[in-house]
């Protein structure tokens, strides 16, 4: 069977192809609303699918944006996407998910990609060094805003960020006013912009206070695992902390069932302070005590930038959201 056509609906409902058009682009303003009704029961009749590509090249838009981020496994980055996809739909825009599991030429591959493919615009979460895919989106004038990473060079780019550093310092002061000050730093790979904010903010407060140590920090895979991994190396090392700082919630569940499998009670013998406020900190047992980001308004926010990028209607070129203290179980 060949595939239904414009011509099609419009013999069927005794219409011009442009009277259809102009239904289908909802340019229907001047046309009844029986009409309107009827050729819409043709469209879905026949299973009328418009051409997308032939549309872009007359519209010269796609209304397609693409979604480009670091770890779709991770519950920050699933909770973005998805407040990005449900933006997008209210704006009328697809979204094309690009996963790039924190590897830059897997990055590179879905940005050229998407330029190909005449994406309207991109989200881009960095997964590493991503300098040379921001120039490829530059080089051909493709909108685009960087959301949570900096990326060196592009700092005055349209993005979507974090006050990193001031979550820092929020949850520091919250543990103080607790008398924690053992406190152990487990941070992210630290050449991610956002965890090298994080660890500033730590030694910052924690220098400010004259009780710096340089041990109490420990790097680790952003990962169950990675926390599971720099809380074995801390019980080993650092016999004497009251609490652990993690610099991101997946990384602080990873903690807590070590804490546990190694017979610590988790807020009496050790605190835990997490950040990022992923849904699952609310889950689990005893409830995660962390520093929330806004991350569904943060990629509503990113996609409502990117449509008025595209839309040539800018009305700020950077938007940062600020910490909130979510206290819970843990400390």
């Amino acid at each position: 069977m060949r595939k239904a056509t414009l011509l099609d609906i419009a013999i069927k409902a005794g219409v011009s192809k442009a009277t259809v058009s102009m239904v289908l682009n909802k340019k229907d303003g001047s046309i009844s609303e029986a009409t309107r009704e009827k050729i819409l029961e043709i469209t879905e009749e026949l299973g009328y699918i418009p051409n997308s590509a032939a549309r872009s090249l007359s519209t010269k838009k796609s209304n397609t944006i693409g979604l480009v981020l670091p770890d779709i496994i991770n519950p920050f980055f699933s909770q973005m996407a998805r407040a990005i996809e449900d933006e997008a739909n209210a704006l009328n825009y697809n979204v094309i998910f690009c996963n790039t599991d924190n590897n830059s030429e897997k990055e590179a591959m879905y940005i050229r990609f998407l330029i190909s493919k005449v994406a309207d615009g991109v989200i881009l979460i960095s997964g590493g060094k991503s300098n040379k895919n921001v120039s490829l989106l530059k080089a051909n004038h493709v909108p685009f805003v960087l959301v949570d990473r900096y990326i060196e060079g592009y700092k005055e780019e349209l993005g979507v960020y974090f006050k990193n550093r001031e979550g820092i310092i929020e949850g520091l002061e919250f543990l103080f006013s607790k008398g924690k000050r053992k406190i152990a730093f487990v941070n992210g790979t630290a050449k991610y912009y956002v965890f090298k904010e994080r660890l500033k903010g730590y030694v910052d407060f924690m220098t400010d206070h004259n009780i710096y140590n340089s041990n109490y920090v420990i790097e680790g895979e952003v990962s169950l695992k990675g926390g599971m991994d720099a809380t074995e190396t801390i019980l080993n090392t650092l016999k004497d902390v009251d609490s652990i700082f993690y610099s991101n919630d997946v990384m602080a569940m990873g903690g807590i069932k070590v804490l546990t499998r190694r017979n610590y009670k988790v807020k009496e013998d050790i605190a835990v302070m997490g950040f990022d406020n992923i849904q699952m900190a609310e889950f689990i047992e005893p409830e995660l005590t962390t520093i929330a980001q806004p991350i569904y308004e943060m990629g509503k926010a990113s996609c409502q930038l990117l449509v008025d990028h595209i839309n040539d209607n800018i009305k700020e070129k950077q938007i940062f959201f600020t910490p909130k203290l979510i206290v819970r179980g843990t400390v």
